[in-house]
């Protein structure tokens, strides 16, 4: 098949979350033999990649994209007006099979596309992404706004009529189907990771040097709220000399809860040493004692397949997280990862508990094992494309007389 692959974000390197994701589905496409074109925004290495793996890239140049741009929403919200013309453009001279969109922001075009060029179209969600603004202020984002917006993200397959959808988690399928999608074009694939970048590890002893306490990844409003403010200040009274590490990019929301920490938490320890590539991300997890997930409760947090607690996972690194559906579901009965309520003093003695019990390793390798089985991304991926293809394969089918 000749495919149009559609992203919001820059190809490559990946960055994490669905950046990561967006490879391993384009690697897999190769592998079973697809031509691939990729329309995303520019990026310093497509010129190379291109050779590299013989995938084409359509650069959107008009400005520049990603998750650390300035202006970033405002962006967004123009972004699938051009890229619904670059693709409908490379279409008039190299006819597609199948339109591929990777989150919701390229769903937008892809579904225009589909009414455009009649192709079978396949929407991918790696998050309900306007489900996570529920935790923004209201005076930046009001609440019937943010619901108004979650129903067009979730009606989005219905509205356009797509062929088949794919899905982070079972819950985010269930709100698929509540807008009246067809069930029987629902394929949950969970989230993955790169397992060779992620091997076991054993972790320190008890009463090695001072605990750390890790949290990698964009690190957002919804990653760093009042549960997680809240927990630190807990842990840092009830176990003094802990250290939280927090692996991102040095963000206004990062520097801003830094600060407040700083101001208003006595002996308040940490390590920021900014952004980490996907593939050395591991290194900063190798020493450190405990993984979190302190997410605030928003419909997107619910429907996300956190990354971090399968890379914590993986890694033998224990973790707390607050009770997010879908990982809550899939982790329910792994010793590696345990659940606090939506409450900061809470989450904060989960932390300080886990802290001080020993790490069984024989347990922590099963874990590790059971994910790398199942949530690397190669299977995750085969088992999406093959979905794809089947979904393709019924679109085209003549209709009996």
């Amino acid at each position: 098949m000749r495919i149009a692959f559609l992203t919001h974000e820059p190809f490559y390197p990946p960055s994490g979350g669905g950046s990561a994701e967006a490879v391993f589905l384009v690697e897999e496409m190769r592998r079973r033999g697809h031509v691939v074109h990729v329309f995303c925004p520019d990026f310093p290495e497509a010129e190379n990649l291109a050779r590299q793996t013989g995938v084409v890239f359509h650069l959107f140049r008009r400005w520049v994209m990603g998750r650390y741009a300035k202006a970033r929403n405002l962006k967004y919200l123009a972004y699938p007006f051009f890229l619904r013309r670059m693709v409908a453009h490379a279409a008039r001279t190299q006819p597609f099979d199948l339109i591929f969109s990777q989150h919701a922001i390229s769903a937008v075009a892809a579904g225009k596309l589909k009414r455009q060029l009649g192709l079978p179209v396949v929407m991918n969600f790696p998050d309900l992404l306007t489900g996570f603004m529920e935790t923004w202020p209201s005076y930046v984002m009001p609440r019937p706004v943010v619901q108004a917006l979650m129903r067009f993200e979730v009606n989005l397959p219905v509205r356009y009529g797509v062929d088949g959808v794919l899905a982070i988690s079972d819950r985010l399928v269930e709100l698929f189907v509540a807008r009246g999608y067809d069930r029987q074009r629902l394929l949950p694939i969970y989230f993955g990771y790169a397992s060779q970048y992620f091997p076991f590890q054993p972790r320190p002893p008890l009463g090695t040097g001072p605990a750390i306490v890790v949290m990698h990844g964009s690190l957002d409003v919804h990653h760093l709220g009042p549960i997680a403010f809240a927990a630190i200040r807990h842990v840092t009274r009830e176990r003094p000399g802990t250290i939280f590490r927090f692996v991102a990019h040095r963000t206004a929301t990062l520097e801003n809860f830094l600060d407040r920490a700083r101001r208003e938490i006595p002996g308040f320890k940490f390590e920021a040493p900014g952004f980490a590539s996907y593939s050395s991300v591991a290194q900063y997890l190798a020493d450190a004692r405990l993984g979190i997930i302190p997410y605030e409760e928003s419909a997107g947090t619910h429907c996300a397949f956190v990354a971090k607690s399968v890379e914590y996972v993986a890694v033998g690194l224990p973790a707390v997280s607050t009770p997010l559906k879908s990982i809550q579901t899939y982790f329910a009965r792994d010793p590696m990862l345990r659940f606090a309520t939506f409450d900061g003093e809470d989450f904060g003695r989960a932390i300080v508990r886990r802290l001080d019990e020993p790490i069984d390793e024989t347990q922590a390798r099963a874990s590790a094992e059971r994910v790398k089985a199942e949530l690397d991304w190669v299977p995750l991926c085969r088992k999406a494309i093959a979905f794809a293809e089947q979904t393709v394969a019924a679109a085209t089918r003549p209709r009996p007389v």
